[in-house]
Formats: structure tokens, C-alpha cells, sequence
């Protein structure tokens, strides 16, 4: 008999918070789903259905000086870790001897403490090309 209770006390409660759940106001169901979204989302370089326009292929609006100056300088001005300081041409000059594509292949996936890109993920291959390229101009 206390048996029997104890399973019919514990229908009545899984059937009322079953119909509990279901007894919620549209307000109260869409603060719940606010609550458990996302926090974000993930966009693809091209994928324009975040919202907003992600890079294209072709890369960064930003010249390569103002990309240097935003991920580049840190290290290449100072030397820190290591980097080939802008502007010392024996240093640039030594890597050069590996050829310039060699450079470039360093730039863009990362070597020793430099890490891929400087870490500008925004730019293409292309954006690193030229930042390289800025400076070698500016280390002769």
C-alpha cells in the first residue's frame, strides 16, 4: 500500500511539472530562450549571414603601414623575442638569403616566437605579402 502511494505521489508530481512546462506564457517562453541562446557566432572569412560583412578572400582594407603599425610594430620595432628590428638591413639582409618567398612563407604561417600572420587574422596572405614587403622598403 505505501508502495502504491509513493508511485502514485510521484505521477502527480512529474505531471505537474509537465504540464508546468507547458503552462508558460509566450513572455515568460521567450525569456527562457533568450537565456539559453548562444552567446555568439562563428562567421567564415565571405559569410555575410553574421550580420555584418566579414573580409573578403581579398583581404584587409588597411594599408600595409597601418597594419604594421597595428600588429607588427610591437615586436619589430623593439626586437622583442627575437624579431628583425624595421629599418636594420643586416638583420632583413640575412633572411633574404633564404629568398624572399621563404620570407613570406615565415610571415604568413609564423616561425620561433612570431606567430602566424603577427596574429592579424583579419589579414590575407596578400596583406602580409605587402606588410613584408613594407618592411623591406623601409630596412634598405
Amino acid at each position: 500500500m505505501l508502495k502504491s502511494n509513493a508511485v502514485k505521489l510521484m505521477g502527480i508530481l512529474l505531471l505537474g511539472v509537465t504540464l508546468s512546462a507547458h503552462g508558460l506564457s509566450d513572455k515568460q517562453r521567450a525569456g527562457i530562450e533568450q537565456r539559453i541562446a548562444p552567446a555568439g557566432n562563428v562567421c567564415m572569412e565571405g559569410d555575410s549571414s553574421c550580420g555584418v560583412a566579414m573580409a573578403a578572400a581579398g583581404g584587409s582594407t588597411k594599408s600595409p603601414e597601418e597594419i604594421y603599425n597595428t600588429n607588427c610594430m610591437a615586436c619589430h620595432a623593439t626586437g622583442a623575442a627575437g624579431a628583425p628590428k624595421m629599418g636594420d638591413v643586416a638583420a632583413w639582409a640575412s633572411r633574404l638569403d633564404k629568398g624572399i618567398e621563404q620570407v613570406y612563407a615565415n610571415a604568413i604561417n609564423g616561425i620561433n616566437a612570431m606567430p602566424a600572420k603577427g596574429l592579424c587574422m583579419s589579414c590575407s596572405d596578400d596583406d602580409v605579402i605587402a606588410v613584408v614587403d613594407y618592411i623591406f622598403d623601409n630596412s634598405q
